[in-house]
């Protein structure tokens, strides 16, 4: 396993797990990686962040918790920007929503799919962590919301939101800064290790595979690619993970074909050949099957 999986992995747990708000407070750091000129990944506990800085304002894509709203206003005023003029949720989890309250009252505008906000509207359950998570706030919401795609005309670049279906969940959004070849792909990519999918809100194993499709069709050899989990990749980075995805998908499928339940096709193994490059993250394949098996069609 290589060795920079087990801290990322590490994060995620805990970052799902929603630790003290003071722990949060404490401990973790904000850190920057600047992308371009204008264009940083800002890590820290949970979702990775995108930023875009520039005259016309800064732009984020996720924001963590909410405990780290103000560390993550520092790192970004640390790399020239400031509050965010916009941002842009890429689903409803938690640990790329949490700081929507916080900077809905700062004046941010908040920007979503339209599942999105209606999953924060409504609150919800996340039984593979135990989480619930009740109706957010009305400054939590998003305040522009869109069904398919949007553009944002801002700092001299293009930037389109792109809605990709039954995905991690109902509600994701691609952002892709076309001039600058950059995509922020939200948790349809975990860089590293098997992704979380959340069948029961709408997400499935073919259509993350369609994403990291579309992902692929838009980027080139030289594009930069922040995933929602994991370390700052490449399209050969996502392409090995695309070929994870249907090599699984393709077993997984076969397997519910021939009417074989979750747990039969736990005890089949067939993912054994994978364990070794994808299963240090936050989970091994049986218990990823035991997740996505009911989203495989």
């Amino acid at each position: 396993m290589p060795a920079n999986k087990t801290p990322i992995a590490l994060l995620l747990i805990l970052g799902l797990l929603l630790i003290s708000p003071l722990r949060a407070q404490q401990e973790v750091e904000i850190n920057s990686i600047q992308l371009s000129q204008q264009i940083f990944m800002l890590t820290g506990q949970g979702g990775n962040i995108g930023l875009f800085i520039g005259d016309d304002g800064s732009f984020v894509i996720d924001d963590q918790f909410a405990p780290l709203t103000g560390k993550i206003l520092s790192a970004i005023r640390s790399v020239g920007g400031d509050t965010p003029r916009f941002v842009i949720n890429t689903h409803f989890h938690g640990d790329h929503t949490g700081g929507n309250e916080n900077l809905g009252k700062s004046g941010s505008i908040l920007v979503s799919h339209d599942k999105v906000r209606e999953r924060l509207l409504n609150g919800s359950f996340i039984e593979a962590f135990g989480m619930k998570s009740p109706p957010a706030s009305k400054a939590a919401l998003p305040l522009l919301t869109y069904s398919s795609d949007m553009h944002f005309h801002i700092n001299g670049e293009s930037v389109q939101a792109i809605h990709v279906a039954a995905a991690h969940t109902d509600g994701d959004s691609i952002i892709h800064f076309k001039s600058s070849n950059v995509v922020h792909a939200g948790d349809v990519f975990f860089n590293g290790f098997y992704p979380f999918i959340d069948v029961a809100h709408g997400g499935s194993l073919r259509g993350v595979i369609n994403a990291t499709d579309m992902i692929l069709a838009i980027t080139d050899a030289n594009s930069k690619i922040i995933p929602g989990h994991g370390p700052l990749a490449n399209r050969a980075d996502l392409q090995k993970y695309r070929d994870m995805l249907n090599t699984a998908y393709g077993r997984l499928l076969k397997l519910k074909n021939s009417g074989q339940t979750v747990d039969q096709a736990i005890a089949a193994s067939p993912l054994a050949d994978l364990e070794t490059n994808w299963g240090g993250g936050i989970f091994k394949g049986d218990k990823w099957i035991s997740l996505v098996y009911a989203g495989v069609y």
